[in-house]
Formats: structure tokens, C-alpha cells, sequence
């Protein structure tokens, strides 16, 4: 089909005001913020589909009388509007080239909430979760719930008609809307509902000349969203205008306020998860189970479950969803649909927190399925499936319920002819299947199959008597190929209806009518041809940072307002604001690869003022479905940015702390530097000096590091005997404790407690070596010569991460290759590296390799590192903690969350009587982060969320743990707690030494 949806229209290339004349106008006539800076329009460039366009600038209106002087500017200057929400949409329909109305930062408000009448009245902008928050207390709910529902809106959903796991219970969005008010392009201000109320002029002759089309045009199906909804106005169907505008895309009106229906919440839950052979079995098995009235009947294949811990056996699983008055009624539902099933194995969850953990896994497999197993991204010049890389475009099919099995199984059929790879997921007992597919975006041979699959799995699911969409709308994804399953008279109409709704095609041209092409405006097409000189080795992108950043598909779990269990993103919980999502920084990288909205590459400001809030903390890393490494990007960004020229103060003051806490050492001025610091015109001045924020109090630096308090231990006990030293076949006993900085100079005592610890646990603990010989070797290659080791110089191991996080990644090189020699020794044995810092050994277990991958050392030490309770538990499984039998509190560090896990630190508090879990979250200060000038308010707002309230919460006599530097310093400046190491604590209960 001819792409028509932006001739003539402002920003395409055509005759238009620029964008200044537009920029201008509207700051004159909307109140809220209007935006058209690189930043704005850099981060709404894409949203969670494949697709990417640029828009004019962004407008966040206050109220409808901001939408309406917004829309009435763009009317006049013939600028195309696109109303956005959360920007999750999938399929392309929240991308565009004109004005982007966002709702969310403003009309984002629940209006009104009635619990008799089971009504709720929203702004567009309003997160799903706020709703169901609010409706919780008296037992209500919105029944649709996408496995975005932290983060997508309301005016989102109501766009796309969103369904979510629940729709076999409570059906679509469109199911549950009773009013909606909008405004149409030229003004006009209507509010829909059923009988005819709110239609614009024209739309009742339209749809009663039409009356046969429209009873026989559409297939019945639980999950039909493409296309326009015009059967909801027919006479038997009540002609609800409201209905009829559920999933039009945002291209008939603009929604300022809803009137949703709320449904009962079960009181209680239970989940069968329901063991099949493979996904042809379940999907068979589904359409069966829906007479016994389940909440939910969702399917998943083992592809997209990386650990199937709590999972009955099976190749595939249905989750479904049994509801009752109490936990036992739910029980006995739940055991009678496994009863119903013709099931491998199955299991029956009652406990929320365990259900919780297995619907996770089912809400991340939108992330999950675009990282298949085979590595990073695809090669410019391979096939697709050569590297790993999934996508949306054919996300969200449906066909009747009954028809599933059979749709699946031709559905792999056309997948292998076209020599593609997917994993089908998603709402089995509606018939409706999510996949992501291995199409290469990247080539043209590649794109030209997408269009091939595409245009015959659209025959296939029509075939089925299915729809091209059944939950994300058809966006430009599939709008394309809408005659294939309504023929082309409808489609016209489809167009006749746009038209009396929107005659001058200003809301969201290109989408559902006179769409753009399936294979245009990719997002991937304007990123650079050949891979980017990085410092980086990004391994699972095949070393190329594009694929890196390409990562990010946009399915916006940043977003989302409570971090929970996980750590992602703090900075964005703290100021709301996208560009300090993962999402957001990702989308500038992408920009600034491609070069047209972002200009400056890696000099750009506008990256660099976005990642300047990211606090490194790791957790997208875990918690971002894709893996995005946030942390290395901004590492790798910094090192370019600075590249030959002056650096932030902090950068010298905080980067090269290992240098200037050494050189104190060596001087032993600890003392009279700690009293310098304690003076208040000095230590502003130094702060003022360091670019330190003048909020933060100076750490006092040990008058006793922890290597010497070691010598001078070793010299009163005696030298350690033959055997004991690292390199002379040493036991496995032995563990090499590592002497971080923060550890070496600022908390020594937490060495010297984990030192007690160790021993007492039956190891023999040894320090890393400190001498480096020369690199000349004699005799077998390995021995060096008497007169070598008398030239060998001293040295100190430093993991770089101080440097690594600064982005002086030549600097980190330079430490971690001599890190490296100093270790050659301990290579050599099996000894483990034990770390108690836990950001220290996350920078030796990723950023280490990472940084020296061409050096199979570094691979080799990272194997090595373990945190205290890892060591504890691998080298001295016999061992029983002191009984300490003292309720905790306190979060585990971000770093550990993200990098190492901390399932041996659990069992080691539980054997030790430690109980209650610690919170998620990120203690804020980050390192230098927090220490920085400027970052105050947010390392504060993100230590309120979790850590803080936690603490004051506690009860008596609690332990406040807190393994790393950074949180103790926290909760020390903050709230005048002492946090303690895990090892602190235990060497405490073992008595005096």
C-alpha cells in the first residue's frame, strides 16, 4: 500500500512551519511544558516496537485546556499530533514525526474513585498500578492487566485496548470502559458512551448505511483488536461510541478522562502450574480448562525459562489462575482444573509470594524472548538467526482458542521455512500467542524476509479465522496487511470513519488507515554500519556497542515506581523523569549513534547530562529483562566524552582515591588529615576543591590500614609456614583475602573481623601477593631468575573500579594489568579470591574481564573471586556460624543484586539466626556518586525509598547490616546509624579473640 500518512505535514521534508514557529506558538498557548530540545526529542524517538521517528518536539499539557489550545496550534500549522502514554506500545502507533502529547507527566491523576457504584475516573496518564493501588482497599480491581501494568497507562491501554493475563475473566480494555471524553482534532468536545452519546456528525449515517458490512465483516473472537471497533455501534450492540474507540490508536480523538468499570478482586488466589510435553500439548489443552471459570490460562515453553526452579516437569507450562472467598476455596479450584488436565506434572501455588515470583517470570518473557540463546547481535552481513537478537512485528496474534494447537504448529512450519527462530508465549486461553523473532533488521536481504514472513503468517492467521492483532493494536507493525483479514471494502470504510472523526488527518497519520509501510522507518536503520571502537569487549553483543545499545526494546520495567525485591532504576524512581530511566539513557545512546537528533556523538551534552544521574548501581543489569548494562555504557560514554580534555573535579578527587589513600598511608598522616577535615572553612574548601557536595561529611580516613594491622599481626603470630603462601601448592584451604581500598583504608575493621571469621571457620587466609618480578622469564618459561625477583617492584592489587566508574577506563587498564601480574602466582593455585566489598568484586568479576578480554588472565581471576559468605559456604561447608539469633535489617548492595547474588549470604544469616530479609532498592550514595556535587537531593531521595524507613522501622535490638562502604556511609550521614558487615557481625558473636 502507498504511504500517504504524512504528505504535506510538518518535519517530513515537505513545505511546513519550522519548528521554531512551532515550538513558539504552542509555549504561547499551553501551559505545561513544551519541549523541542535534542533531549525530548531524542527520548520519544521509539517506543517498544521496531520502529522509529522523529518528532517536532514533545508538549506535557496540564489539563483538557491544554490538549485543546495544543491541538487547535497544530491545526492551524497543519503539525501531526501523537498522544502518548508510557510509550510500551508495541507495534509502532506511539511513534511520530509531528507534536507528541505526553500524558504522564501531568494529567496523570485518578479523579475519582466510587466503591458502591465499582467506577473509577482517570486522566490518561495514570499508571495502571496507581489504579489498582487505589481500588485494592475495597476489594476492586481493573480487570485488564498487561505485564507492563507497572509502567503503561491507562490512555495506553485504552488506545490499544490492552487485555493482560486476566482477560478469560474479565476481558479487554474496551470490556471495561463505560465513558471516555475526548477531543477531537478540530475542537470538539465529546464525551462517548453507549445509545449514540458523543458521536461526532456523520458517524450514525456512516455506520447505518453500512449495517450488513458491519454484522458480517468481523470474525468472532475473544482477542480481535485490529482494526476499528465499528461493530460496537451497531444497534444490537448497544452503539457504544466509547467501545467503538477502544484500540483506534489515537487516531480518531485524544482521551483527557475515562470512566472505567472496576470488577471484585478474589479475596484469595491460587496457581496451578499445569506440566505439558511441549507447546502444542498446552495450547491443546487450554481452550479445555475454560468451563471451570479460571481467572487466567497463560502459556510458556521451556525456551523462555532460564531456570525452572518451583516448575512441575515439563517442556511447557500453563499458569492458570484459580480465584475463591478464602485460601482454601481458591485451593480446591486450583486442584480441580488439575484434575481437569490431561497434565505431565503439575502444581498447585497458594503462597502470594510464590506466585508472585512465578508470574514474574511470565511478565518478563517480553524481554526474555528478544535475547535467544546464540549470543549477541547479528552481523551486518548475516542471515537472520545468526546472533540471537529477537523482535517484535508479529507479537500478538490471536485465532480461536480451539484453532490454537493447530495455528502453533503451522505457525513453526512457516517460521523454519523462512529459516526463523521464536518462542511462543503468552494468553493461550484466549487464543491470542506472543513471540519475538530473529529477524535481521540489519540487512536488506534480512528486511525483505521480514516482509515475506509477515505477509504470508497474515494468510496463515486469517486462514484461522484469527486477527492480525490480539492485544497490541496494528500500529504500522501490521496495519499494512489489514485487507488481508477484513478485505478491502472494510478497510475503506475503516478510512471513511477516520475521516469523519479526523477530516484533516492530523492524529496519528500512518496508523490503521493509509498506513506506512510494514518494512519502513526501522529503528535500526539509521545506526552505524560497522562496529565502534570501544574499550569495552561486550562479549555477548559480538563486541559491538550498537548491539549493546540495541539491547533495549523498550518494554520500559525502568519505569516502573517501586523497586521491590530488585534495583532498577533508582535515579528515574527518584526524579520521574524518563531520560534518568534505563530506557531513556539507552534511547540517547542510540540517538547519539545515529547521528541526527543527537549531533555531537561522544562529545554530546545531552547523553552526557542523562547518564550524569545514573548511579552505576548495576540493576539493570539483572533487573532489566534484556540485560542492559547501563553502568558499562556510561563507563564506556565518560571515557570517550573526556577523551583529551579537563575532566569534573570529582573525577580526580574520587577516581584516583586509591592513590591519594596510599600516598596518606605511606606518610602516615591519616591523623592530621582527619583533623584537617573535622575544621569547617578547610573541609568546605576541600570540598569545594574535590567537587564533592557541600552536604557530605569527609569519611576519616584509618590511622591503622588493614595490610599493616596484618604485618604487624604476622610478625607477633610468626611468619606462616612452608605450603601456606600462594604458588607453593598450596591447600585448598587457603583463601586469599583481598585488601579493596574501602576495606584497606577507610574499614579496616571489617578485614580484621572477616580475617577472624575465616580462621575460625578452619581457613588459612593469605593476602595477595604485593611484589610484581619482571616480565623475563627463564629456564621453562615460567621460573624467573634470582636477580629478577631482587628488581621486582611493590605493588598493590586494586580492582579500578574508582576508575571504571569515572570512565578513566586507560587508567582502570593500567591498574588491572598490574593487578594481574601481582596475581600470576595465586593463578597458579586453586585458591579462591575473597572480596568483602561487594562493588569491588562485581568490578573484578565483570568490569575485569570486560575491560582485559584479551587477556585470559582476567577471565581466570574473575572465576576466582567470591563474596565472605560464598567462601564460607564453598570452603567450609562443615562449619556452623556463633549464634547470633537477632532480627536484621538493613539492603543488600545494589552490586550484589546485580552481579553476585546473594542466595549464600540468606543461608548464611539463617544458620546464624539472623532473621527477616533485607529490602531491595539502592542505598543512594553509590560510591562517588553521592559524594559528587549536585547529586545530594537524588542519593537522598533514593536512600528514602527502601533503605531508611527500613531501618527506622526495625524492631529492637535489630542489626543493620550492611556489607558495602557506600551504605554504611549512607546510614551513617543520613540517619546516624552504624551498619555493620555481615563479617563484623559474626566475628562479634564469636567472643573475644
Amino acid at each position: 500500500m502507498t504511504d500517504h500518512g504524512e504528505t504535506g505535514r510538518a518535519g517530513t521534508g515537505a513545505a511546513g512551519p519550522s519548528s521554531g514557529a512551532v515550538r513558539d506558538a504552542l509555549r504561547k498557548a499551553v501551559r505545561g511544558e513544551v519541549d523541542f530540545g535534542a533531549t525530548a526529542r531524542a527520548l520519544h524517538t521509539m517506543d517498544a516496537s521496531n520502529y522509529r521517528r522523529v518528532p517536532l518536539g514533545v508538549v506535557a499539557p496540564r489539563d483538557a485546556e491544554d490538549v485543546a489550545a495544543a491541538l487547535a496550534v497544530c491545526r492551524e500549522l497543519g503539525v501531526p499530533v501523537v498522544p502518548r502514554g508510557g510509550g510500551t506500545s508495541i507495534a509502532g502507533q506511539a511513534t511520530g514525526t509531528g507534536v507528541v502529547l505526553d500524558f504522564t507527566r501531568h494529567m496523570n491523576r485518578l479523579l475519582d474513585l466510587d466503591p458502591g457504584g465499582r467506577t473509577a475516573v482517570v486522566q490518561p496518564g495514570l499508571v495502571l498500578d496507581r489504579l489498582q493501588e487505589a481500588a485494592a482497599p475495597h476489594g476492586l480491581r481493573f480487570g485488564p492487566d498487561p505485564s507492563t501494568h507497572g509502567r503503561c497507562t491507562l490512555g495506553g491501554m485504552i488506545g490499544n485496548n490492552s487485555c493482560g493475563s486476566h482477560s478469560v475473566a474479565w476481558g479487554t480494555t474496551a470490556d471495561n470502559v463505560a465513558e471516555l471524553s475526548v477531543l477531537t482534532a478540530r475542537g470538539e468536545r465529546l464525551r462517548a458512551g453507549p445509545g449514540w452519546r458523543g458521536a461526532p456528525d456523520g458517524l450514525r449515517t456512516l455506520v447505518e448505511g453500512e449495517l450488513e458490512r458491519l454484522r458480517t465483516g468481523f470474525p468472532e473472537l475473544p482477542r480481535r483488536i485490529s482494526g476499528y471497533a465499528l461493530d460496537a455501534l451497531l444497534p444490537e450492540r448497544g452503539a457504544d461510541v466509547a467501545r467503538s474507540l477502544c484500540g483506534s490508536e489515537g487516531t480518531l480523538g485524544v482521551l483527557t478522562e475515562a470512566v472505567l468499570r472496576l470488577v471484585e478482586a478474589p479475596r484469595a488466589r491460587a496457581l496451578a502450574v499445569l506440566g505439558y510435553a511441549d507447546e502444542s500439548a498446552a495450547a491443546h489443552a487450554a481452550a479445555g480448562l475454560l468451563p471451570y471459570g479460571p481467572l487466567t490460562v497463560e502459556g510458556m515453553a521451556a525456551d523462555l525459562v532460564p531456570d525452572p526452579a518451583g516448575l512441575p516437569r515439563g517442556g511447557a507450562w500453563l499458569f492458570v489462575e484459580a480465584g475463591g472467598d478464602s485460601p482454601g476455596e481458591a485451593g480446591a479450584r486450583a486442584e480441580a482444573l488439575v484434575r481437569a488436565a490431561d497434565v505431565t506434572d503439575a502444581v498447585v501455588v497458594t503462597d502470594p509470594a510464590g506466585q508472585r515470583a512465578l508470574w514474574r517470570i511470565r511478565e518478563d518473557a517480553a524481554g526474555t524472548a528478544t535475547r535467544m540463546p546464540g549470543g549477541g547481535g547479528p552481523s551486518r552481513s548475516s542471515g537472520a538467526g545468526s546472533g540471537g537478537e529477537a523482535w517484535p512485528g508479529w507479537e500478538d496474534c490471536a485465532v480461536p482458542p480451539a484453532r490454537l494447537g493447530e495455528y502453533l504448529k503451522e505457525f513453526r512450519r512457516l517460521l523454519t521455512a523462512h529459516g526463523l527462530r521464536g518462542t511462543p508465549y503468552g494468553h493461550f486461553g484466549d487464543g491470542c500467542i506472543h513471540v519475538r523473532i530473529d529477524f535481521d533488521l540489519l540487512t536488506e536481504g534480512g528486511i525483505a524476509r521480514f516482509r515475506r514472513f509477515s505477509e504470508e503468517l497474515a494468510h496463515l492467521v486469517v486462514a484461522h479465522g484469527g486477527s492480525l492483532s490480539g492485544e497490541h493494536g496494528d500500529g504500522q507493525a501490521r496495519a499494512e496487511l489489514l485487507p488481508a483479514m477484513y478485505g478491502p471494502e472494510l478497510v475503506e470504510l475503516f478510512a471513511r470513519a477516520k475521516a469523519v472523526w479526523d477530516p484533516d488527518d492530523l492524529l496519528n497519520p500512518g496508523m490503521l488507515v493509509r498506513p506506512h509501510r510494514l518494512d519502513d522507518n526501522l529503528r535500526f536503520a539509521v545506526l552505524p554500519r560497522r562496529p565502534v571502537d570501544v574499550a569495552f569487549g561486550y562479549p555477548a553483543d559480538g563486541g559491538d556497542f550498537s548491539a549493546a545499545v540495541r539491547r533495549c526494546v523498550g518494554v520500559a520495567k525502568c519505569r516502573t515506581a517501586e523497586a521491590g525485591s530488585g534495583v532498577m532504576c533508582p535515579s528515574f524512581r527518584a526524579t520521574g523523569e524518563e531520560e534518568h530511566s534505563t530506557r531513556g539513557r539507552a534511547r540517547l545512546l542510540h540517538e547519539m549513534l545515529a547521528g541526527e537528533v543527537v549531533t555531537d556523538g561522544w562529545r554530546s551534552t545531552e547523553v552526557r547530562d542523562a547518564l550524569d544521574l545514573c548511579l552505576s548501581c548495576k540493576g539493570c543489569r539483572s533487573d532489566c529483562p534484556v540485560g542492559v548494562d547501563m553502568a558499562t555504557y556510561k563507563a564506556e560514554f565518560l571515557h570517550h566524552h573526556y577523551e583529551g580534555r579537563r575532566r569534573p573535579a570529582a573525577h580526580y578527587a574520587m577516581g584516583w582515591l586509591p592513590v591519594w589513600l596510599r600516598w596518606v598511608a605511606r606518610t602516615r598522616s591519616a591523623g592530621p588529615l582527619n583533623a584537617l577535615a573535622a575544621v569547617g572553612p578547610l573541609a568546605r574548601a576541600a570540598k569545594r576543591l574535590g567537587g564533592i557536595a557541600r552536604e557530605r561529611e569527609l569519611p576519616r580516613v584509618a590511622r591503622e590500614p588493614f595490610t599493616r594491622w596484618w604485618g604487624r599481626r604476622t610478625r607477633r603470630r610468626g611468619a606462616a609456614g612452608p605450603g601456606a603462601r600462594p604458588g607453593s601448592g598450596s591447600p585448598v584451604s587457603t583463601v586469599v583475602l583481598w585488601p579493596d581500598t574501602f576495606t584497606e583504608h577507610l574499614s579496616p575493621s571489617v578485614g580484621r573481623a572477616a580475617v577472624r571469621v575465616l580462621e575460625a571457620a578452619g581457613l588459612r587466609v593469605l593476602p595477595p601477593p604485593s611484589l610484581r618480578p619482571p616480565a623475563r622469564r627463564v629456564g621453562d618459561g615460567r621460573s624467573r631468575s634470582a636477580a629478577g625477583l631482587l628488581t621486582a617492584r611493590r605493588g598493590r592489587v586494586c580492582c579500578g573500579l574508582t576508575y571504571v566508574s569515572t570512565g578513566q577506563l586507560d587508567r582502570a587498564r593500567t591498574v588491572l594489568r598490574r593487578t594481574l601480574d601481582l596475581m600470576a602466582p595465586v593463578l597458579e593455585t586453586s585458591a579462591p579470591v575473597v572480596v568483602l566489598e561487594p562493588s569491588c568484586a562485581a568490578a573484578l568479576r565483570t568490569d575485569l574481564p570486560g575491560l582485559l578480554h584479551d587477556d585470559p588472565r582476567a577471565a581466570r581471576l574473575a572465576a576466582r573471586v567470591r563474596t565472605f559468605a560464598e567462601t564460607l559456604e564453598e570452603y567450609a561447608p562443615h562449619w556452623s556460624p556463633p549464634a547470633v539469633d537477632r532480627p536484621v535489617t538493613g539492603q543488600t548492595h545494589c552490586h550484589q543484586h546485580a552481579v553476585l547474588g546473594d542466595a549464600a549470604d540468606r543461608r548464611l544469616r539463617d544458620a546464624a539466626g539472623l532473621t527477616g530479609d533485607l529490602t531491595g532498592g539502592c542505598c543512594g550514595l553509590a560510591g562517588d556518586f553521592g559524594f559528587e556535587d549536585g547529586h545530594y537531593e537524588v542519593s537522598a531521595a533514593c536512600a528514602e525509598e527502601q533503605l531508611l524507613p527500613a531501618v527506622r522501622e526495625a524492631p529492637p535490638g535489630s542489626v543493620v547490616l550492611a556489607d558495602g562502604f557506600s551504605c554504611r556511609t549512607q546510614l551513617e550521614q543520613l540517619a546516624g546509624v552504624r551498619g555493620r558487615h555481615l563479617a563484623e557481625v559474626l566475628a562479634a558473636a564469636l567472643g573475644d579473640e
